[in-house]
C-alpha cells in the first residue's frame, strides 16, 4: 500500500530522510531504517568547519539554524557508507561551481542509489539559494555523468525559474523547500541569536509554503517532486501528496518524534487510506491538481 518508485528507485514507502537530520555517521543513518530512503549530510570537495555557535535556536513556533554545511569533505565522508544497513542511500552534494559537482558525484556514484544538489542552503551563499540560475543546468548536466539519478533541491526563492533550468538539463526530481531564510534577536542582549546572524526558519510553519511550491512544481513541470518542510503528522504527508508530491522528505518530525516516526508514519498512513477508501498511497498524489 505504500511502496514507492521514483526515477527507477524502488522504496518500500514514500518517506525519506531528509539531509541534515541524522545522517553524518552510519550509525545514526542505521537507526532511521525505517524510512525508504535516507538522504546523506550535504558533502563538499573538503572538509568545512561551518559557523561558529549558536547555530541551532528553537523559537518556540520553529527552529532556526545556521550550521554552514559544515562537513568532513567527499574522501572521508564515503566511508562512513560502507556496509551500510539501509535500503536506499542519496548521495547530498554541493559545490562552487559545475566541475565541483561533476567531482562530488564521481566519488559519491559508488555508494548511493541516486544524488541530490543542495541548490538552496539559504545561508550558504554562492554555494546555497544564490547558486546562479544560469549555472544550475551545466551543474546539472556535470552531475548526471556519474550515471545516477539526479534530484534538484530547491528553496522557496524564485523557485519555477531554476526548476526550469534544472528540468531544461534533464533532472530527475525536484525536492523542495529547504528551510525559509530568517532570524531572531536576542533583546537582552540587543544582538543577534546565531552566530552567523541570519539562519534557515523550519518547523510547521513553513509547510504552507512548502506545499504551495510543490503544488506549483507539479502544475508546471512532468517531473516527480518530493516535497519537504514541516511535516509531524501523517495529514501533513497526505497534504504534501494531493499538492503533487511523489515523496516526502522529514526533518521536523524527528525534532518532536525521534527515529521511530517513519514506522509510526507508515501505521498512520496506512490507517488514513483505508479509511478514506484508498487502495495506494499513488492514488492520493495530484489530487488537489484535478480540482
Amino acid at each position: 500500500m505504500l511502496d514507492t518508485e521514483i526515477a527507477g528507485i524502488k522504496m518500500k514507502n514514500p518517506l525519506m530522510l531528509a539531509s541534515g537530520i541524522c545522517d553524518l555517521t552510519k550509525e545514526s543513518m542505521e537507526r532511521c531504517s525505517g524510512a525508504g530512503a535516507i538522504v546523506t549530510k550535504s558533502v563538499g570537495t573538503e572538509e568545512r568547519k561551518g559557523y561558529t555557535n549558536p547555530i541551532f535556536y528553537d523559537t518556540g513556533c520553529g527552529v532556526l539554524n545556521a550550521v554552514g554545511l559544515a562537513n568532513p569533505g567527499i574522501e572521508e565522508y564515503v566511508k562512513e557508507l560502507q556496509e551500510i544497513q539501509v535500503d536506499n542511500v542519496i548521495g547530498s552534494i554541493f559545490g562552487g561551481d559545475a566541475e565541483e559537482f561533476g567531482y562530488l558525484a564521481q566519488k559519491f556514484a559508488p555508494h548511493v542509489v541516486a544524488l541530490e544538489m543542495n541548490l538552496s542552503c539559504p545561508h550558504a551563499k554562492k554555494v546555497g539559494a544564490e547558486y546562479p540560475v544560469e549555472e544550475i543546468s551545466p551543474a546539472i548536466e556535470a552531475v548526471k555523468r556519474a550515471g545516477k539519478p539526479v534530484f534538484a533541491k530547491l528553496g522557496m526563492e524564485n523557485i519555477i525559474d531554476r526548476a526550469q533550468a534544472a528540468v531544461d538539463a534533464g533532472v530527475h526530481g525536484i525536492v523542495a523547500i529547504n528551510t525559509v531564510r530568517a532570524m531572531a534577536i536576542n533583546i537582552e542582549m540587543g544582538m543577534p541569536v546565531l552566530g552567523n546572524r541570519i539562519g534557515g526558519y523550519s518547523g510547521a510553519a513553513i509547510k504552507p509554503i512548502g506545499v504551495r511550491c510543490v503544488y506549483e512544481l507539479a502544475s508546471n513541470f512532468d517531473v516527480p517532486v518530493i516535497g519537504v518542510g514541516g511535516i509531524t503528522r501523517a495529514e501533513d504527508i497526505i497534504e504534501y501528496m494531493m499538492a503533487g508530491a511523489s515523496a516526502v522528505q522529514l526533518g521536523t518530525a524527528l525534532y518532536y518524534r525521534g527515529e521511530t516516526v517513519f514506522e509510526e508514519l507508515c501505521r498512520d498512513l496506512v490507517a488514513w487510506l483505508e479509511k478514506h477508501g484508498y487502495g495506494h498511497i499513488r492514488e492520493v498524489v495530484g489530487v488537489a491538481l484535478k480540482r
